[in-house]
């Protein structure tokens, strides 16, 4: 099904299409196609991001390293590309043919996905990359720092990798293409 489709289709459901209502779905298609490739491309940014920022935290802590530059500028990266991500997921979320508050979205399990589980990973993931970056900036020790980053970013990267796998689009898939 193409977008444009699903999208008419989401204003039916909520009783809203007429003519003028699909002149103006026509028009919000461009700015979906946008936002979606721009949300697609950015996931591989804040996953290479998550990955190295776990790996300098790891090895931070084992080698009982200080806590420094390098490790401050990964986790403010990590943190404004994960909250740029959210930004665009978050005017996804409002023109998105995936996304309905209808009363059929939680028996349909595409819709569910998109509009519930997807999001809730997703954003459960940035609160903890935010708390990493936030709560280890206040703590006074390098192994401390190291460890919170660790930590809260690895429940963040298993949140993430998880709502990727369960989106039954794949990993490398572009957006309107299946896994299979």
């Amino acid at each position: 099904m193409c977008y444009l489709e699903g999208f008419r289709q989401k204003l039916a459901v909520g009783g809203l299409i007429e003519h003028n209502d699909l002149i103006l779905a026509k028009q919000k298609l461009p700015m979906y196609t946008g936002l979606i490739h721009t949300h697609s491309l950015l996931r591989y940014l804040v996953l290479i991001l998550l990955v190295l920022v776990i790996i300098k935290a790891l090895l931070g802590l084992i080698n009982q390293k200080p806590f420094g530059k390098t490790d401050n500028l990964l986790g403010l990266s990590l943190f404004s590309v994960t909250h740029t991500q959210f930004l665009i997921a978050l005017l996804l979320y409002f023109v998105s043919p995936h996304v309905s508050f209808g009363p059929d979205t939680m028996k349909n399990p595409d819709l569910r996905y998109w509009t519930v589980e997807h999001s809730l990973m997703m954003f459960t993931a940035i609160v903890f990359i935010t708390l990493a970056r936030i709560t280890a900036k206040k703590l006074k020790d390098d192994a401390s720092k190291h460890n919170r980053m660790l930590v809260f970013n690895a429940i963040a990267l298993v949140l993430i990798l998880a709502a990727i796998a369960t989106s039954q689009r794949g990993f490398f898939s572009l957006p309107g293409s299946s896994a299979s």
